[in-house]
């Protein structure tokens, strides 16, 4: 054999088996979608059913002109109330045209001419949360009709289900319904499940569903306690949802099952609060960070027009959505938790360390303060690793990069000029145009934008240490230090 034929049976065998793995990661979503988690912009927390066309055509223009659309937020969402009261009589879904007097398939195509998609809304049950007619025994019938609209995305709740929950099995019946009708229509479309946790979807859902909700509903609050949300964070499975959860909760219950997610499924943690005013910039960061690290979906819902400079700075951090885009879809994990005398006026006093790996073998560790004032939190590579001294990653020398360092985060000045108009996102120094070049690319080219503000090595065996502040986040990414030194030749 010759050094040439040699070469280029290895290099067939290469393409083969990288080939082969991207083909595996797609069968494990049930419709090839959603290989990395789902990012938009849904009408819900900021305007509730308050909206029309004008509310879309305003917020789909911001995602446009303040370069949300070219880091990946596409997907804009009715959420409820687009239809009228009543069926047809040939039992048809009727839009709303007193809300949109375009009409619905207009508004599609208008956003498909933006690098948009078209997000719908349904719920597995009689009617929607909102009183609209639901999709219950009308499953084929409305994906016929949302299909024949151009929808993309399909988020489906879980209200007036008529009873049919109460098992694992009930639910994913009722579920699959739609998830076949959606497929017979030929259309592809990403299918979002917002039941609430009910009968443990992260269980069943990743077979018939693209992500699916695992707690009752947001709130745009950090730790507060509500009547409303009954169940406690370290409570993982709630048999009574309900609404109005903090951060603090949804994150609890996430942390026992953040191993369900794969490129095509999502465990989802609601929608992102941040711009909406109920948390400060630290806790905003914190949400951020941890919905992008442990893979959920990041779907914002406010609005886009009234947005601060600090919450849009958050919002398109590159280094934080190039963790939450990482082709391997792994979620973080939480490591340790550690209680505290500090606690805040709801009773939280407590320091987290989670961490997890991406696909190039860089690792992301983050120290969460739950605690009521700022603190030194620091902690050993043993510990962030698990607590096992064998573990490989604890014998590691690391380069560290923080992820909301000064050379990371845009500053107020530069953001301010974008959400006034006077400065394309485009060209504005700290944003990362992930159309032009993808999240995986960009870290194969060492971009620095992706990776944070580098802060120093940690040996093996030493502690790695940061004062987090109240109610905030250190998050770093890890790079093997030789990795990185390597990198930088090649460069």
């Amino acid at each position: 054999m010759t050094p040439n034929s040699r070469f280029i049976i290895l290099t067939w065998l290469l393409v083969n088996c990288i080939n082969k793995s991207a083909l595996a990661a797609k069968r494990l979503s049930y419709n090839g979608l959603a290989q990395t988690p789902q990012m938009g912009w849904d009408t819900y927390n900021a305007y509730a059913l308050e909206y029309n066309e004008t509310t879309i055509t305003t917020n789909a223009n911001a995602l446009v002109q303040l370069g949300f659309r070219d880091l990946g937020y596409r997907v804009v969402i009715f959420d409820d109330a687009m239809t009228e009261l009543n069926r047809s009589s040939d039992g048809s879904l009727v839009e709303n045209a007193s809300k949109f007097p375009s009409g619905l398939a207009q508004i599609a195509d208008n956003l498909h001419r933006d690098g948009l998609q078209f997000g719908v809304y349904s719920s597995a049950g009689r009617f929607t949360c909102g009183g609209y007619p639901g999709s219950l025994g009308y499953e084929y019938t409305d994906a016929t009709w949302w299909a024949s609209l151009g929808a993309d995305y399909l988020k489906y709740d879980n209200c007036y289900n008529e009873g049919l929950s109460g098992t694992p099995k009930l639910s994913q019946d009722r579920y699959a319904a739609m998830s076949n009708a959606l497929n017979s229509t030929g259309r592809q479309i990403t299918y979002s499940l917002c039941n609430w946790g009910d009968d443990k979807p992260w269980e069943w859902a990743s077979t018939i569903s693209n992500s699916a909700r695992m707690s009752g509903d947001i709130n745009d609050g950090f730790d507060m306690p509500t009547a409303s949300c009954p169940c406690g964070p370290d409570e993982y499975y709630c048999q009574v949802p309900g609404h109005g959860c903090s951060v603090i909760n949804i994150l609890g219950k996430a942390s026992h099952f953040v191993s369900k997610n794969q490129p095509g499924y999502w465990n989802d943690l609601d929608m992102l609060e941040v711009g909406n005013g109920g948390m400060d910039y630290d806790e905003y960061k914190l949400h951020f960070s941890m919905w992008a690290a442990i893979k959920s979906p990041l779907i914002m819902g406010n609005k886009l027009d009234q947005l601060s400079a600090q919450d849009f700075g958050i919002l398109v951090n590159p280094a934080v959505l190039a963790i939450s885009q990482d082709p391997a879809g792994s979620a973080i994990q939480r490591q340790l938790v550690r209680q505290v005398n500090d606690k805040d006026e709801y009773g939280f006093g407590e320091l987290q360390v989670w961490s997890g790996e991406l696909d190039n073998g860089d690792q992301v560790v983050a120290f969460l303060n739950i605690g009521n004032s700022s603190t030194t939190m620091e902690f050993s590579l043993v510990e962030v690793f698990g607590g096992i001294r064998t573990n490989k990653n604890a014998q590691k020398r690391w380069d560290l990069f923080d992820v909301w360092g000064n050379e990371t985060v845009m500053s107020n000045e530069v953001a301010t000029q974008i959400l006034n108009g006077t400065l394309a996102a485009g060209d504005a120094t700290g944003y990362y145009n992930a159309t032009a070049m993808s999240w995986s690319q960009g870290l194969n080219q060492n971009n620095p934008l992706l990776f944070g503000t580098p802060v120093g090595t940690v040996q093996p065996g030493e502690m790695l240490s940061a004062e987090v502040p109240r109610h905030g986040i250190q998050m770093w990414r890890l790079r093997e230090a030789n990795m990185s030194s390597r990198k930088r030749d090649e460069v």
